[in-house]
């Protein structure tokens, strides 16, 4: 008997234990759809969220009398401006969270294509940044995408409240400003190729790994096969190639900059950054768009993509690692373009 209950009680918790990783699943694509449920341009009026958020806590710590006055004042305001045909500025505001490959960049080309479409030179551009960097293409073609703004002459601000490190550096200083948080990290002006080897373990269970190549340098560095110095000088060879290009984009949109004391791999937090150079001014997003506010029209730009749902559900599994690594990374400090 007590063996029958043994056993049922394994039996029950066996079932229970699928039950529960099923009905994850489905919560997950459920959450999944909800978050892509179409694709296309999405237009925020970010003056407006700032009013209603405003109006919310006066009609929750004003009185009657005292709200009155100030619908009172600004109604005479509105009245004024418009009497006066005051017209505000226009800017365009843009949020990218950064990871390894860069996959904001689907949505950042279609959000810079439909601002160039009707933004000009009295326009501005605002870029919330927070990349720590990854792939040297990916983030070299999401710097190119904010180079568009730049090459119409557009102003562009980057504003970095957290980190625009190694390629999310490479984004940032295409700005021409750079606004960022006393505490946010930038810089990371360096390069880095990092692999397992399992020859050594391969080769001890009696494994060989066979590779053929056409081309002398078509492969150099392996995971699986042995590893000659020759390769290993090669690798370099192409990092340094790598890192000529880095500290040549950088000068090109910064060249006030002293690239060779910031080019050497290392991060800097925003008021140190800011006495090298690498940021304009101290700041954050929030107070930069308040400031902004007061003469700008601000909307919040963001181009959403529907993914199907088997890319769905494993984009939530890579977001998971991509968060370890990131997470790696703010102990480390060591995070550069290709990974």
């Amino acid at each position: 008997m007590i063996d029958f209950i043994s056993n049922y009680g394994l039996f029950l918790l066996k079932a229970v234990t699928v039950v529960v990783a099923v009905g994850a699943v489905i919560v997950t694509a459920a959450a999944a759809g909800r978050k892509a449920a179409h694709e296309g341009l999405e237009i925020t009026d970010l003056n407006k969220k700032y009013q209603e958020l405003a109006s919310g806590l006066k009609h929750a710590i004003l009185g009657k009398d005292e709200l009155k006055a100030d619908a009172k004042a600004e109604k005479a305001k509105a009245k004024a401006d418009a009497k006066n045909k005051v017209k505000k500025l226009r800017a365009f505001v843009i949020d990218f969270h950064g990871d390894l490959k860069a996959t904001a960049v689907q949505s950042l080309r279609e959000e810079v294509t439909a601002i160039l479409a009707v933004a000009n030179k009295d326009d501005t551009v605002v870029v919330r940044l927070d990349n720590h960097g990854g792939v040297v293409h990916e983030h070299g073609l999401a710097a190119s995408q904010l180079a568009r703004i730049r090459d119409r002459e557009i102003p562009l601000i980057v504003a970095v409240d957290k980190v625009a490190a190694s390629g999310g550096y490479l984004m940032a200083c295409v700005a021409n400003k750079v606004v960022a948080a006393p505490f946010a990290i930038l810089g990371s002006i360096g390069v880095i190729a990092q692999l397992p080897n399992f020859n050594r373990m391969l080769d001890s269970h009696g494994v060989d790994f066979e590779q053929v190549t056409a081309g002398e340098y078509k492969r150099n560095v392996t995971m699986f096969g042995k590893n000659t110095d020759a390769d290993r000088a090669k690798l370099k060879e192409e990092l340094e190639d790598v890192h000529t290009l880095f500290k040549a984009a950088v000068t090109q949109y910064r060249p006030a900059l002293d690239v060779s004391r910031v080019a050497t791999g290392e991060h800097w937090y925003g008021t140190r950054a800011l006495e090298l150079g690498l940021a304009d001014e101290i700041q954050t997003s929030d107070e930069l768009l308040g400031n902004m506010a007061e003469d700008y029209d601000l909307f919040g730009i963001q181009y959403k993509i529907r993914q199907p749902l088997q890319k769905r559900l494993l984009a939530g599994v890579d977001s998971t690692l991509e968060k370890v690594d990131a997470a790696g990374w703010r102990r480390r400090f060591d995070s550069s373009l290709p990974r």
